[in-house]
Formats: C-alpha cells, sequence, structure tokens
C-alpha cells in the first residue's frame, strides 16, 4: 500500500555532458525546501547496457538499480514527499530501449559547456573520446523534445560561472518554477545525494559552496585532444545557438536584430566546396577576404527561374581576379553549378539575389603577402530572398558625400573588390543625413556614381551618365545604356557637374540589387516635380520586360 504522506511529484531533468558544472547545478538544486534530486539515476542502466569500464563499475551494478524500465517508472517518476524532483543526467546514458515516459514526462533543459573547458579535465578518470563526450546524444535529445513540442532551455556553464544569480532565475523562470536565494550556495564537502563515483569525480566540487568565477585565463589546453575538440565543437555550437543569455569576452550587449526578410533566416549557402546552413556559413580567420578585403564579387538576381545578365557578371568577375593576380581559380562552370546546386537546394527561382565572392583563399600564415595563399581560392554563393532595395514607385533621396570616388591613380573601381571602404565611408554619410544612399565625386569634383550605384539624368528630353572612369561600369548600368538607345532617347556620356543633378528634369540610379531606382531629391533639392517622371518609368517597364524575357535558366531535377 502506498505512503499516503508520498504523491505525485514534478520531475526536473538536466541533460549535459560530463564536466559542465552539472554537480553544481544539483547542489543548487538540493538547496532547494521542496525539491530532492537524484545524481545520475541511469548511470546503473548504462553501465550494464553499454559494458563500459570505470573504476567503480562492479559497485555502481551492485548497489544501484539497472534495469532501464524499473529506474524510470519507479524511481524518476515514483511517488516522492517533495513537490519537485531533479535528477542530473549526462546525455550518453540515455541507453536505447528506454521507456519513452523519459522525455514525453516532465520538464527537461539542457546543460552545455565548450568542449574547449571539458578537455583540459576530462582525463582525470577516463580517456577522452567523442563517445565518452556524448555531445551528440545531447543534440539528440534536445532535438526529441523540440520534436515532442517541448523545446527545452539551454543554458551554458560559462554563465551560470559568469552571472549565477540572473541564469538561474531565468532557468527557473523556463522551468515556470519559483527561483529561491538558497540556490545561490551550499556547504562544502561530501553530501549524501552523491552517486557511488563522486570519490572518482566529485574533489573539485566538494571544495565548493558556490558557483565560482571563471579563470580569467584557460588552462593549456592538451593539444593531443585537438582533433576531437574540432568534432565536438559543431555540436556545442549548434546548441549554444539556443542558449539565453551568452557569457563571453566581447558579448553584444545589442538585443538581436530583426531580419529585413524573415524567411531569410534559415537559408543555405555555398561556401568553399559545401552547401551549409546560414550559422555554419563561415570562412577561415586565414582567408584573405578576412585579413585584407582580398577577394573579389558580383550581385545576381533571378528573375522567374532564371538569372539575369550571368554570364556578363561572371565574365567581369573572371576578370577582376586576373587584374588582382588570382590563381587557382574554379572554372566558369564550376562557379555556374555551385550557383545552381545552391538555388536548387533553397529552392529559390524568382524575387532572389545572390551575393557572389570569390576570395583569393586561405593562407597558411596569417600576413599580406599572396605568396601565403596556398590553398585556392574560396568561392561563396549566397542567395538571399530579397526584393529590390530601394523604393522603386515613390523615389530615394541622395545627399552628396564628402569623401571622393577612388581615383585609377589609387585603386581603380573597374576592378569589383571587397575592399569597399571607400563607399563605406560615404554610406555613413548618406545614413547620418538620413538619405537612402550617397552621391560620389571624382577628384575634380564631377559626380561619379553613388556610394552602391551608377547614376543618370535626363534633361529636355536626353539622358546623361557619368564617364566610367572613376566608378565601376555597372553591368546594369550598361543594360539600361542599351534600353535608352532602343527606346529613341539621345544618350550622353560625359563629365556631369553636381549642379546638373540638382536642376536635372529626372534622376535614377542602377544597380542589380536595386534595379531602376526614381531619385526624387538630392542635397534637399527637389528633382524635377518630385515624382517619378515619364522617362524613368518608360525605361523601368523596359528593363522588367528584359528581365522577364532573358537570362540564364537555372537547371533542375527532371521530376520523377
Amino acid at each position: 500500500m502506498a505512503d499516503p504522506k508520498q504523491e505525485a511529484i514534478e520531475v526536473i531533468h538536466s541533460w549535459s555532458a560530463p564536466r559542465s558544472l552539472s554537480t553544481s547545478l544539483m547542489y543548487s538544486f538540493s538547496q532547494r525546501d521542496d525539491t530532492e534530486v537524484l545524481d545520475e539515476p541511469l548511470y546503473g542502466t548504462f553501465l550494464r547496457v553499454t559494458g563500459v569500464e570505470r573504476p567503480y563499475r562492479e559497485d555502481v551494478l551492485s548497489k544501484m538499480e539497472c534495469d532501464g524500465n524499473k529506474v524510470v517508472d519507479n524511481i524518476i517518476y515514483g511517488p516522492g514527499k517533495n513537490r519537485y524532483r531533479y535528477c542530473k543526467h549526462i546525455a550518453k546514458q540515455r541507453v536505447p530501449g528506454l521507456p519513452n515516459d523519459l522525455l514525453q514526462k516532465g520538464k527537461h533543459f539542457i546543460l552545455i559547456q565548450n568542449p574547449l573547458n571539458i578537455l583540459s579535465s576530462f582525463e582525470k578518470v577516463v580517456p577522452p573520446s567523442f563517445l565518452e563526450l556524448g555531445l551528440v546524444d545531447l543534440v539528440s535529445i534536445y532535438s526529441e523534445l523540440c520534436a515532442l513540442g517541448k523545446p527545452p532551455p539551454v543554458i551554458d556553464a560559462a554563465d551560470l560561472q559568469q552571472n549565477p544569480e540572473d541564469t538561474l532565475r531565468g532557468l527557473c523562470k523556463d522551468l515556470d518554477i519559483p527561483f529561491h536565494d538558497a540556490m545561490l550556495r551550499w556547504e562544502a564537502g561530501p553530501k549524501p545525494i552523491d552517486g557511488l563515483w563522486a570519490p572518482w569525480w566529485y574533489k573539485s566540487v566538494h571544495n565548493s559552496t558556490h558557483f565560482a568565477s571563471p579563470r580569467k585565463y584557460p588552462r593549456p589546453f592538451p593539444f593531443s585532444f585537438y582533433d576531437l575538440l574540432e568534432q565536438s565543437l559543431p555540436f556545442y555550437n549548434l546548441l549554444k545557438r539556443n542558449v539565453r543569455q551568452t557569457s563571453s569576452l566581447l558579448r553584444s550587449p545589442l538585443p538581436v536584430p530583426d531580419l529585413p526578410v524573415p524567411e531569410n533566416a534559415k537559408l543555405l549557402a555555398w561556401v568553399g566546396d559545401e552547401i551549409v546552413p546560414r550559422e555554419s556559413a563561415k570562412v577561415s580567420v586565414f582567408d584573405s577576404v578576412v585579413q585584407g578585403g582580398d577577394a573579389v564579387w558580383e550581385g545576381l538576381r533571378i528573375y522567374n527561374r532564371k538569372i539575369f545578365k550571368l554570364e556578363e557578371h561572371l565574365d567581369r568577375m573572371f576578370d577582376s581576379a586576373k587584374a588582382l593576380a588570382f590563381i587557382n581559380v574554379p572554372t566558369r562552370d564550376q562557379i555556374k553549378e555551385a550557383i545552381f546546386r545552391t538555388l536548387n537546394a533553397n529552392g529559390m527561382f524568382d524575387n532572389t539575389h545572390i551575393r557572389l565572392t570569390l576570395t583569393r583563399g586561405k593562407k597558411v600564415t596569417s600576413g599580406m603577402s599572396p605568396a601565403f595563399n596556398q590553398y585556392g581560392c574560396t568561392l561563396i554563393v549566397l542567395p538571399e530572398w530579397k526584393p529590390p532595395v530601394y523604393d522603386n514607385e515613390s523615389g530615394i533621396k541622395l545627399v552628396t558625400a564628402t569623401t571622393r570616388r577612388n581615383s585609377p591613380n589609387n585603386l581603380d573601381s573597374k576592378i569589383h573588390h571587397n575592399n569597399l571602404l571607400n563607399n563605406i565611408l560615404a554610406k555613413i554619410e548618406g545614413n547620418n543625413a538620413n538619405a537612402d544612399d550617397a552621391i560620389m565625386l571624382d577628384k575634380d569634383g564631377y559626380v561619379s556614381e553613388t556610394n552602391a550605384t551608377n547614376i543618370f539624368l535626363v534633361k529636355k528630353g536626353r539622358v546623361l551618365t557619368p564617364h566610367a572612369d572613376y566608378c565601376l561600369p555597372g553591368i546594369t548600368r550598361a543594360t539600361i545604356m542599351e534600353l535608352v538607345v532602343k527606346e529613341k532617347f539621345e544618350l550622353v556620356e560625359r563629365r556631369i557637374s553636381l549642379s546638373e543633378f540638382h536642376s536635372a528634369d529626372e534622376v535614377w540610379t542602377t544597380g542589380t540589387m536595386g534595379e531602376l531606382s526614381p531619385v526624387v531629391k538630392i542635397d534637399g533639392r527637389i528633382i524635377g516635380d518630385g515624382k517619378v517622371g515619364p522617362v524613368t518609368r518608360r525605361l523601368q517597364n523596359a528593363y522588367k520586360k528584359l528581365t522577364e524575357e532573358s537570362g540564364a535558366p537555372i537547371p533542375t531535377n527532371p521530376e520523377t
């Protein structure tokens, strides 16, 4: 007959890898007057099923319940005298064959620790291995709980050390239980709640009375475990993305921003020679684009399952790479194939922009010299759902920047390179003036382009645009120039002063990302009547028709 004083209890499950402050957290919860704790109740089952060796193996097998069903049903979810039961689990101890109730019932959270810190102390009892760390098991538990509609809170051991009260308060809030101040301290020494393995594992935690601040500097890393660190970090980083807060030396105090297009939160990009998720789309710190902005790039637009002006963009990319003396450059077909595969993987066949980047590649050591680039180029294909970035219906506003456009004497703008500081400085001026973009003048004071686009004006029926001496001869610019002639307008390419733009009848900018964007105000001057002009509209329509009719088709697998 059941003890009438015992009743159903709410179970809280902590899942972690070894050496993750899991015992300290168990001691913290044990200080609550409404909570009882269990130290790794599945350990016996784990040893019986896996057969792994431990110095205390026989003691555990003889003194702990090793039948997984009984452990789950009678010990973990059995009746109790307190409101809560806290179960400390090591993820790898969730062996096959355990009852589904283990995850389906109770409250769960994930405790993580950077493998860099785990591996520095792990081998005191057993040699570390990928299986011993159990980070795959931890990710699996997280994924299964999410699939059950119970995404668990994730906390990082570093946060417990850096700010224990805030981290514990946040955890309690996520678990929908009250926080107790008593959770912040405990008495030193062994505890009755300790598992049989405590003498082998708990020496340091027995000397503690609270969550100690982290070491200012880490212990020297045992580089014999370097490969294991590389194998483990991706799983830690995957879970870390879901942490409520993150303690780090350079943590940003800013909130997570909203994306302009929320659908881009989940996308696939090509980096190097593979397709990876957005948060894994990264290059080496030794890559030339990081070391010196040493890369070339193109912007591509996709309309109705076709890539507009693909060949022209690739021509310019290869010209830029040659001008910068890149070697071991991927072939044209290889770059196309990477683009096609990335678009197919994302299902992006319309209303899409691609930032196509080719870096000089990774260096064998940090430094400026291209002689250090001995791995070949790095290709990046970054697709995004992205409508035109400017207001092409009502028009945009420009200001003139004090920053002058680079001269070919310094850095030729015909090389479409990633070192965009000249443009960025002008864009900062535009942002500070609450303008959409900034006009950049050449060294003689004539208009060159904006920080991001080429520029045109209309005066008395004639269309004028600056010479491409100081600016990039844009592919959209060339397309519009062809359409101007096709639509029977007179086209003039010459030096143009700023005052001519101020007094123009119409002005527009051109670029792959923004297409053809009307300009209604420059430096506070209203352009024309302040509305989108007839020549602009006519060319916008002609450009739209051209994008609908032309482009490189995106190959796909035949339907089966």
